[in-house]
């Protein structure tokens, strides 16, 4: 056992050594990760951060401006409400004006059709029937006294020619 002492005591050595070179590796990567992030750090503070200050200055700069335009879309939408709210009335009086006024022409129409439906059963029965009559009167006159020279001229030896009533139709409608 006296033998393996020394070998551990090697093994150890080169663990340590290893340990020790694993160390120094870390410690050089990280140097060059911090001298990589002030780089880094230095580029953001002469870049980014005017670039930070700039953006601030024109926001204070614009905010007013931007606050006036809102307060105005604000105002322009309400006069536009308030006009698109009138045009609707005036619309609707307008439609309903319309409405109305179809009401009416359709009851004068209706009554002017009425009035004509009347007027013509008026006169059907105050013209039309009457001559119907006093045609057919006269037709049966006609018709008599075509019968009564027919026969007188048969009597009398005479060949006269025996003319045919002709129906005569309606004088008018």
């Amino acid at each position: 056992m006296e033998n393996l002492t020394p070998l551990f005591i090697a093994l150890t050595a080169i663990a340590i050594l290893l340990q020790a070179g694993v160390l120094i590796a870390i410690f050089v990567v990280l140097r060059k990760t911090s001298t990589k992030m002030e780089e880094l750090a230095t580029e953001v503070k002469t870049k980014v951060l005017p670039t930070i200050a700039q953006a601030e200055a024109m926001l204070t700069e614009v905010r007013p401006k931007v606050e006036t335009i809102t307060e105005q879309v604000q105002e322009s939408t309400t006069i536009i409400r308030n006009e698109i709210e009138r045009v609707d009335a005036t619309v609707n009086d307008v439609v309903d004006r319309a409405r109305l006024q179809i009401i009416r022409a359709d009851e004068l129409f209706t009554r002017t059709l009425d009035r004509v439906e009347r007027t013509s059963e008026i006169v059907h029965k105050t013209v039309v029937s009457p001559v119907r009559h006093v045609s057919g009167l006269m037709h049966g006159i006609s018709a008599g006294l075509e019968f009564l020279f027919a026969a007188r001229g048969r009597k009398n030896g005479g060949s006269r020619e025996v003319r045919q009533p002709v129906p005569q139709d309606e004088m008018f409608i």
